[in-house]
């Protein structure tokens, strides 16, 4: 299907009076929080119903979805959360990463959870270990924060000759600090100075480039969060605009004109996001279900982009790369 036309349904299925009418009817009902908006949503979307249609729900006609989109706002999530709850949907999912799970948590202790993190659940505060009952969540758990030193190692073999490089984080997610520990003691193991900037609005990304460049960053590591990927286009064009190679975790950033992208593979995430609430809706236990490991990582890298910026990339980048997009 044309991303154009999923992203025309997805605006017809997000429309309340649909959700209203399968509640009448007994349809079930899920709530899905997101941290993007609905146009950058696509690529989530799809998998998550894969996942569902193999467990049986077709959208539309076996189930109804409320979306809620926080635009890259962590800070809307317990709100967003909360209004789900009234709506008792059936399943709440939290596909926005730490911040959307921990609202979820608050927001209800009855209504089965699906949660999606980049991050350890455990070290996060969402449950205490994995031994002791997790109640009504049930999630997907991907390797993006643990592989965070390894994308400045990749923007690192990209521009061999920078000796200071810059990491940009949100300091709303629960795993800034996290990021931002283990960027440095990478930077340190490879000789390098790291600069860390935050930000959570767009006006501060415009911000944190122009300071990049002051401080003589020769790339920048984009952190592991939903308000970034959400503004990969914006991010792409601050590269080049500024000339600061830079590397992200979605492989959209790449197709939006990146330079590269490293990360769990976001059809595995969502697809499983989808199987495990088809699961829960067929009457399955949310604290039965394992909390499903995602090790897929994929690397992608725009040569185009890499020529705009002069730059040569390794053969050794391309040839472990899954997704090269040519000039």
């Amino acid at each position: 299907m044309h991303r154009r036309n999923f992203i025309t349904l997805l605006g017809a299925a997000a429309a309340l009076p649909l959700a209203a009418r399968a509640q009448q009817a007994g349809m079930p009902v899920i709530g899905f929080l997101s941290v993007r908006s609905p146009e950058t949503s696509a690529s989530q979307l799809e998998p998550f119903h894969r996942g569902l249609n193999e467990t049986g729900f077709a959208v539309g006609s076996d189930v109804a979805i409320e979306y809620r989109f926080a635009d890259g706002h962590n800070d809307q999530f317990p709100a967003l959360a909360a209004e789900l709850v009234r709506r008792r949907v059936s399943v709440l999912v939290a596909a926005g990463g730490n911040p959307s799970a921990l609202a979820a948590k608050a927001a209800t202790t009855t209504i089965p959870i699906v949660f999606q993190m980049g991050a350890d659940p455990i070290a996060a505060g969402l449950f205490a270990s994995p031994s002791v009952a997790r109640g009504n969540l049930a999630g997907v758990v991907s390797l993006n924060v643990e592989v965070g030193p390894r994308r400045l190692e990749l923007l690192h073999e990209a521009v061999p000759a920078a000796t200071i490089m810059g990491l940009l984080v949100n300091p709303t997610n629960s795993t800034a600090d996290t990021l931002s520990r283990d960027a440095q003691a990478a930077a340190r193991a490879l000789g390098l100075q790291l600069q860390v900037l935050h930000a959570s609005a767009e006006g501060e990304l415009d911000a944190a480039f122009a300071t990049f460049v002051q401080l003589r960053a020769g790339g920048v590591v984009i952190g592991n969060d939903g308000f970034f990927s959400s503004h990969g286009k914006q991010l792409a064009a601050l590269s080049i605009r500024h000339a600061l190679p830079a590397i992200s975790t979605r492989g959209e950033y790449v197709e939006v004109g990146g330079l590269m992208s490293y990360g769990a593979s976001v059809t595995d995430v969502f697809r499983m996001l989808g199987v495990y609430t088809g699961r829960i809706l067929k009457g399955e236990n949310p604290a039965d279900l394992p909390v499903y490991e995602s090790k897929k990582v994929e690397l992608g890298i725009n040569l185009k982009t890499a020529k705009a910026l002069g730059l040569t990339v390794p053969p050794t980048l391309l040839i472990a790369a899954d997704e090269v997009i040519e000039p």
